[in-house]
């Protein structure tokens, strides 16, 4: 079989650009989004159990996002007719919802190839589950892959987005299993001699500090609600 996957871009490369149809008009991707954090994310096919779950949960956690400053772009690849139709029928079901994040028509699946997003061992055709999480400035900082069986965890994204942006605005890292309000990294000492003065019961290469939920907030979500 032929390979017909890009070479997919990394994290720290900026977002490969495109302009495209959506389901809420005419894209210029990543630019139309300057200013703003984007999760971009693939399915396999319209009209699929799982990605209708999915679909379902991004929608239910848009406010939550934007209070990150984030928006949401879906792609999958199919024409826009098939996904009005998809859209339509999403919201018509029992607890359906309206779904507002714009989803990319790729019926020629040429922006999924550009994003590496089509992996010919699983489907020469369809897109695995990826996401991609870029930055106020279109730089990749994340990108995450699930095989077709498995539904992403939002929450698990939106904890990924969080400490990205914790990590931006504090300079500071997050260990295993961090969430909002747990103990940060601080940067280790650069010098001998500052080493030699780390006090505390750490060794001095792991240097923790507080830092609350509520100081995130302050510092991330209040400053999002001011640029919009």
């Amino acid at each position: 079989m032929e390979n017909t996957t890009e070479c997919m871009p990394l994290i720290g490369d900026f977002a490969p650009e495109f302009t495209a149809n959506s389901t809420n008009g005419k894209l210029n991707f990543p630019t139309d989004f300057t200013g703003k954090w984007i999760v971009f994310f693939s399915h396999p096919a319209d009209f699929t159990p799982v990605c209708t779950t999915e679909f379902v949960a991004f929608q239910n956690n848009m406010s939550g996002f934007a209070q990150m400053n984030t928006v949401l772009v879906g792609l999958s690849v199919g024409s826009l007719t098939s996904h009005l139709g998809w859209l339509d029928a999403i919201a018509k079901m029992p607890n359906g919802v309206n779904i507002e994040f714009p989803v990319i028509d790729d019926a020629t699946g040429q922006i999924a190839r550009k994003y590496g997003m089509i992996h010919d061992i699983e489907s020469d055709t369809h897109a695995v589950r990826a996401v991609f999480i870029i930055d106020t400035v279109g730089v990749i900082r994340a990108i995450l892959y699930y095989p077709a069986v498995l539904g992403r965890n939002i929450q698990e994204i939106m904890r990924m987005l969080m400490g990205l942006q914790t990590a931006d605005a504090f300079k500071v890292a997050m260990p295993a299993n961090w969430i909002p309000g747990d103990n940060v990294l601080i940067p280790a000492p650069q010098t001998a001699k500052s080493m030699q003065n780390h006090s505390g019961e750490q060794p001095w290469f792991l240097m923790h500090k507080p830092l609350s939920q509520q100081e995130i907030y302050d510092k991330i979500c209040k400053d999002a609600n001011k640029t919009k």
